[in-house]
C-alpha cells in the first residue's frame, strides 16, 4: 500500500440476487467508541450455495454506496453481500483509532494485533462474534506494519513523521535525531499492556518487513525489511548514503536483515545488507496499461500474455528496483518471494542472514509487484500486482483482467515458469479503491484455496490448485464506502487463522468471517481445516500446513474423491462407511478397521483416475490407525 500518513489525534501511549447472498445495509459503526455487530443471522451459521455456478448477475455489481460527511461521520451504510462466506462480526476500530488507516495483521493465541497508522490495536477474539479490544497502542508512524515471535511484537515505520518517543507532534525539521524509520520492538509478555524496549533505525526506514526464524539459531529471530522511501541524511542517521549502484556503500540495491537476540531484545542490530538487486534491468512497460487507454476485461484468464524475463541481466546496471515491496519466506522449502516492484524475485533463504537471489520474473502486464504467497507443497507461487499503490480504482470494466491481478507461476527446479492470472471477477466503480492485495491459504487439505483482500473489491476466495485454471468459490462485497468520490477502504489484508477469516477493513475495523459449506467445500473439509491450529501466525513468514490425523481429514479426501470421480460412487459410499464404524469403535478394534481400509485402498489407487488423492486417504487412514 502507498498511503500517506494519516494524521491522527493528539495523545500518548453487480444488484442482490436470491439466497446466494446476505446482503444489509449495515448501521453498525459510533463515532467515538467501538462497537460490534453479528451479520450472520444473529451469529448463526448460513448455509453456502451447493451449485458450482458463480451468481448471475453479479451481485457485487451496483451495491448502494454509504455517504459520509465533510467531517468523516458515517450518514449512510454501504450494502452489503456474499457467496459462501459468512460475516460473523464487524468491530469498529476505537476511539482514536477510528477513521485511521487500519493496515496489516498478526496472531498470537487469541489475539489479532492490527496495524493502524496511528500505531496498533490489539483485539481479543475468544468470541469471534464479539471482539473486544485488549489494548490500543498510540505510537503513529505509516505503515504500522505488524508481526508477532513469542512474547515479542515489531512494528514498521517509515513516515517522516513517526517519532522515537511515539508522540503525535511529528516531525517538523528535515534532519532531526526524534524521527523513527525503521523496527519499533515492543515486549508483550503481558499483551493488554506491551512495553516498547528498543527500535533499529534504517536509512530507508520500514515500509513492511518479515520476520525470519532460522532453525538452527533458536536464540535469535531475525527480520527481513523492505524500506521504499528515500534515503536519509547521513546528518540523521550516519552510514545512509544515497549513491548509484556501482557504490558498495550505498543504501539502495540492497536489503536490510536484523538479528533479534530472544534473551535480550534491547540488542537487535542490522547484520547484513545483502545486494539482490545487482545486475537487474529495466523491467518492460504496458504503454496500454500505463496511460489507462485498455478496453475490456475479456480477454480470459491469461489474457494478452506480458513480457516476462528469466534472469534479467547483461544491460545498464541499476535499471531494475532498490527495493522490495514485501517479501514472503517459506523456511520449510528454503525460499522467499521477493515482490520487487518491476520483478519478482526467488530469493534461496537457507543461509538466513545472506538471502541469494536464484531468479527474477518481469511481465509487462504487471504495475508494481507487492507481495507473495506459496502453494502449501512449494511447487507455486503467487504474485500480487498493486497497480496505482492500491489508492486507485483498478477493477473497472474499462481495466482488463491481467491488470491489477496475481500472477502464478509453477516453481520449476529454481526458475518460474508462468501460468496463468487470477483477478477478482467483479467490476467495481471509481469510486472504489480496487487492486490486488494481501492474502493468505486456508488450509483445505489436498488443494490450494486462497482468502484475499482486494479493498474496496472486496473479499475474494479462490482455488488455484490447478495453476493453469484458477476459480472464485466464495466472497464478500460492500458497495462504495463514499457515494459521491472515493475514499480508501476495504480490506488490506484477510488471513485465516484457527478456524476463522479475519479482515483488516481500513475503515471500517476488524471483519471475522466463516465458511459454510458449498457446492465447492464440503463441511469435511472446513473441519479438516480447522483442525490446524497455530499458536501465532505472520502471513509473511508462511508457515508449512500441516493436518494432524482425523476422521474429518480423511473424509475430506473422500469428499474430493467423489467431486473429481476418482472413485467409483458404490466404492466411495463403502469408504464412507468403513470410517463411520471406524469411529464408533476405539483401541485395538478401530486400529485394525482402520489398517484392513488402508490395505483394501491399495486397490483402489490402481484403479483410480486420480491416484495421487488416494494415495493421500491412505497416508490420512494409516495415521488415523496409529494415531494415540
Amino acid at each position: 500500500m502507498n498511503l500517506e500518513p494519516t494524521r491522527g489525534p493528539a495523545g500518548g501511549r453487480w444488484a442482490v440476487a436470491s439466497l446466494l447472498t446476505v446482503a444489509a445495509a449495515v448501521t453498525l459503526y459510533a463515532c467515538a467508541s467501538s462497537s460490534t455487530s453479528s451479520m450472520a443471522s444473529g451469529g448463526a451459521t448460513m448455509a453456502g450455495d451447493m451449485s458450482t455456478t458463480p451468481p448471475s448477475p453479479d451481485p457485487r455489481i451496483g451495491l448502494r454506496p454509504g455517504r459520509i460527511d465533510s467531517t468523516g461521520v458515517i450518514l449512510e451504510h454501504a450494502e452489503e453481500t456474499s457467496w459462501n462466506l459468512n460475516l460473523v462480526s464487524n468491530t469498529l476500530s476505537p476511539q482514536g483509532f477510528a477513521g485511521v488507516t487500519n493496515s496489516d495483521l498478526a496472531f498470537t493465541g487469541n489475539y489479532v494485533v492490527q496495524g493502524n497508522y496511528n500505531g496498533y490495536q490489539v483485539w481479543d477474539v475468544s468470541n469471534p462474534a464479539r471482539p473486544t479490544v485488549r489494548t490500543a497502542y498510540l505510537c503513529p508512524a505509516s505503515q504500522s506494519d505488524v508481526s508477532v515471535y513469542g512474547n515479542l511484537l515489531f512494528v514498521s515505520g517509515e513516515g517522516q513523521t513517526g517519532r522515537l518517543d511515539c508522540g503525535t507532534q511529528g516531525v517538523p525539521d528535515t534532519v532531526s535525531h526524534h524521527r523513527l524509520r525503521g523496527i519499533r520492538i515492543f515486549d508483550a509478555t503481558d499483551i493488554g499492556n506491551p512495553r516498547y524496549v528498543a527500535n533499529v533505525q534504517t536509512c530507508r526506514g520500514s515500509h513492511t518487513h518479515t520476520v525470519v526464524s532460522d532453525p538452527d539459531d533458536p536464540a535469535n529471530v531475525y527480520i527481513y525489511v523492505s524500506g521504499r522511501s528515500s534515503v536519509r541524511s547521513p546528518s540523521e542517521l550516519p552510514g545512509c548514503l544515497d549513491a548509484p549502484i556501482d557504490d558498495p556503500n550505498t543504501a539502495r540495491f540492497r536489503l536490510e536483515v536484523i538479528r533479534v537476540p530472544l534473551a535480550d531484545p534491547t540488542q537487535a542490530a542490522i547484520v547484513s545488507s545483502p545486494r539482490v538487486f545487482d545486475d537487474l534491468v529495466a523491467p518492460p512497460r504496458n504503454a496500454a496499461r500505463d496511460s489507462l487507454s485498455g478496453r475490456g476485461r475479456g480477454q480470459g484468464r491469461g489474457g494478452a500474455g506480458g513480457v516476462r524475463i528469466a534472469q534479467p541481466g547483461g544491460g545498464a546496471r541499476g535499471g531494475g528496483p532498490n527495493q522490495c515491496h514485501d517479501i514472503t519466506v517459506y523456511p520449510a522449502i528454503g525460499l522467499a518471494g521477493g515482490a520487487c516492484g518491476g520483478y519478482g524475485l526467488l530469493l534461496d533463504i537457507t543461509d538466513v542472514t545472506n538471502p541469494r537471489r536464484v531468479f527474477a520474473a518481469a511481465d509487462s502486464n504487471f504495475s508494481f509487484w507487492h507481495s507473495a504467497t506459496f502453494s502449501n507443497d512449494g511447487s507455486k507461487v503467487l504474485f500480487t500486482d498493486e497497480w496505482g499503490g492500491g489508492s486507485a480504482p483498478r477493477c473497472r470494466v474499462s481495466d482488463r483482467y491481467e491488470w491489477g491481478a496475481n500472477a502464478i507461476f509453477a516453481i520449476r527446479g529454481r526458475e518460474l515458469d508462468f501460468r496463468s492470472y487470477y483477478k477478482m471477477p467483479a467490476a467495481q466503480t471509481d469510486q472504489e479503491n480496487c487492486v490486488a492485495h494481501n492474502g493468505s491459504l486456508i488450509p483445505i487439505p489436498g488443494r490450494d484455496v486462497m482468502v484475499q483482500g482486494w479493498y474496496q473489491g472486496g473479499i475474494s476466495i479462490f482455488d488455484w490448485t490447478d495453476a493453469d485454471n484458477p476459480f472464485e468459490i466464495a466472497f464478500h462485497d460492500r458497495g462504495p464506502f463514499d457515494a459521491d468520490r472515493l475514499v480508501s477502504a476495504g480490506s488490506w489484508s484477510v488471513y485465516w487463522y484457527n478456524g476463522y477469516i479475519y479482515s483488516s477493513e481500513m475503515k471500517r475495523g476488524l471483519d471475522v468471517f466463516e465458511l459454510p459449506p458449498s457446492g465447492f467445500l464440503t463441511q469435511n473439509e472446513i473441519d479438516a481445516a480447522k483442525t490446524v491450529v497455530w499458536r501465532e501466525l505472520n502471513a509473511q513468514e508462511q508457515p508449512q500446513i500441516v493436518w494432524p490425523p482425523s476422521f474429518p481429514l480423511a473424509r475430506a479426501y473422500v469428499d474430493q474423491l467423489a467431486r473429481s470421480r476418482g472413485m467409483a460412487t458404490d466404492r466411495i459410499a463403502a469408504v464412507r462407511v468403513a470410517l463411520a464404524s471406524a469411529e464408533r469403535i476405539s483401541g485395538q478394534q478401530r486400529r485394525s478397521a482402520l489398517t484392513q481400509l488402508a490395505a483394501s485402498l491399495g486397490d483402489d489407487a490402481q484403479r483410480s483416475a486420480d491416484r495421487p488423492k488416494v494415495d493421500l486417504l491412505i497416508g490420512a487412514v494409516h495415521d488415523l490407525a496409529n494415531a494415540r
